[in-house]
């Protein structure tokens, strides 16, 4: 890997990670931040992925700070929690519902990319 591709996803990386700090400390409730940054996120990777930039952007941008400011494993950890609860009903709703959001998320994020 190139020294310039691999600060690149460092320092996206770093924005994204401090990013997704900064919505957690914003907005509290249970599951809510991860939501957030989950389709926020995902919006941001479509509008990257379709706005034509060049790899460094790129991986600065999709790899680094989107990487780093989604939360998979957080919206999992969550997800089993709020079924080991009881709140299976919430807990579908979560699951189902991030990732609707997410893929809805991202092709709103390629057309508005699109056009940039």
């Amino acid at each position: 890997m190139a020294l310039v591709s691999a600060l690149a996803v460092g320092l996206g990386g770093a924005a994204g990670a401090l990013a997704r700090y900064a919505v957690g400390q914003a907005i509290e409730g249970r599951g809510v931040d991860t939501l957030a940054v989950n389709v926020l996120g995902s919006f941001a990777i479509g509008v990257l992925l379709a706005a034509g930039l060049g790899e460094t952007a790129l991986l600065a941008g999709a790899v680094g700070f989107c990487g780093a400011f989604t939360t998979f494993s957080s919206f999992a950890v969550e997800t089993v929690r709020l079924a080991e609860d009881g709140e299976t009903g919430t807990a579908a709703a979560n699951a189902a519902g991030t990732l609707l959001l997410a893929l809805l998320a991202v092709l709103v994020g390629t057309a508005v990319g699109g056009f940039l």
